[in-house]
């Protein structure tokens, strides 16, 4: 369930969606996408992981139209050599990833969604996760919870402590089979369904999803202290490596 391991022979079948098309609310005024981390922006991080994936043969990125121009140049300027295209976003997530999975070229059979905004993504981990999704057809990275976690109705009320033994962080990329995906997001659509995560498609449809666990470093700019974590997590993690 966790620990998958390629055991077969490089394959480049899958095309990786970078989903970068939110509005930053709760970065106050920043743009988080292209904020930078270490002298990267955040974006050209998440791109650099995916171009070092040896499965991904594309890269589409998902953002707004305004900063086109700004990510072909940071493209460029990274040498992202597997960016396809760069497409304009929707109104929801589900609607953004859609109109990357329209730009994804016949030949790939795996679709990896990744959230523009997790520039610590290992490249390890990514393969990890694409070589579960070959198995078993769907799968996610994630961390199990650290803490304990309560459920409170309306009024702030405590009302159930859920086993944290069974609760997990969930990450990106997600990846999928395309067909199955796509038949998913087909279901979604015409049942009148909006989700917010891509592993809720394929739950929605009666497709398992397999958890594979990642790393903690993972995380998720959100708000404007993300970056000073972000930034010391990566000195923390390269001193590691220049330990090693």
């Amino acid at each position: 369930m966790f620990g998958f391991r390629s055991s077969r022979k490089e394959q480049k079948d899958t095309a990786a969606i970078i989903v970068a098309a939110g509005s930053a609310t709760r970065m106050g005024g920043i743009d988080k996408q292209f904020a930078p981390v270490l002298g990267i922006p955040v974006l050209g991080r998440s791109m650099l992981a995916l171009q070092a994936c040896p499965s991904v043969c594309e890269i589409i990125v998902v953002t707004r139209e305004e900063v086109i121009p700004l990510v072909k140049q940071l493209g460029e300027d990274l040498s992202i050599t597997k960016l396809r295209t760069i497409v304009t976003g929707g109104n929801s997530r589900q609607e953004s990833v859609q109109k990357g999975l329209s730009c994804v070229s016949e030949n790939a059979a795996y679709i990896a969604v990744h959230d523009g905004a997790r520039p610590l993504l290992r490249p390890a981990d990514a393969e990890k996760c694409i070589e579960a999704a070959r198995e078993t057809g769907a799968a996610t990275l994630g961390v199990p919870v650290k803490d304990t976690i309560k459920l409170a109705d309306e009024k702030g009320v405590i009302t159930a402590t859920p086993d944290r033994s069974h609760l997990w962080a969930t990450h990106t990329p997600q990846v999928f089979e395309r067909v199955r995906y796509e038949a998913s997001a087909i279901l979604a659509r015409e049942s009148g369904r909006d989700f917010t995560d891509d592993c809720q498609l394929l739950e929605f449809a009666g497709h398992p999803v397999t958890m594979v666990a990642g790393n903690y470093d993972n995380i998720k700019i959100t708000t404007p202290e993300d970056l000073a974590v972000a930034e010391g997590l990566l000195l923390w993690r390269e001193g590691r490596e220049a330990a090693e």
